[in-house]
C-alpha cells in the first residue's frame, strides 16, 4: 500500500522509471545469453536391434552377446558399453572416450554391424 501513496504523491519520479525501463530494455535483451544451456559432449553411439518373435533372452544369447565382443576388440577408444534387451528389440549404448571423434567410432561400429549382420539370419535388422 505503500508504493501506492508514493506514487500518487510523486507520479513523475515513477514516470521517468518507466521511461528508463523502457530504455533500457534493448540493451539488456542484447546482452543476454541466448543459450541458457551448457554445450554437452558425451560420445555415446546407440546400435538397436530388431528380431520380432524373440524374447529378451533369447536375444541377448543370440545376438547381443557376439556384437559386444566383436565392438570391444574391433573398435577404438571404447569407455564401456550398455545394453538392454526387451522382446524383439535390443538397444546397445556404446560410450566412447571423451577426447574421441563420434563419426570415427559410428564408421567403425557401422563397419562391426554390418559384419555381424550377415553372420545372422533373416529378419535382423540394426537402426
Amino acid at each position: 500500500m505503500w508504493i501506492v501513496r508514493l506514487a500518487l504523491r510523486r507520479p513523475y519520479t515513477f514516470v521517468v522509471a518507466a521511461l528508463l525501463l523502457m530504455l533500457l530494455t534493448p540493451f539488456v535483451l542484447l546482452r543476454t545469453p541466448t543459450d541458457i544451456f551448457p554445450g554437452i559432449d558425451i560420445p555415446v553411439v546407440s546400435v538397436i536391434w530388431q528380431y520380432a518373435g524373440l524374447n529378451a533372452q533369447e536375444i541377448e544369447q543370440r545376438i547381443i552377446y557376439n556384437h559386444e565382443r566383436s565392438l570391444s576388440a574391433t573398435v577404438n577408444d571404447i569407455e564401456h558399453i550398455e545394453s538392454s534387451s526387451y522382446n524383439g528389440v535390443d538397444v546397445i549404448k556404446v560410450f566412447l572416450q571423451p577426447s574421441t571423434s563420434v563419426d570415427a567410432g559410428v564408421v567403425q561400429i557401422t563397419a562391426v554391424t554390418q559384419t555381424i549382420l550377415q553372420l545372422l539370419s533373416l529378419g535382423q535388422t540394426p537402426q
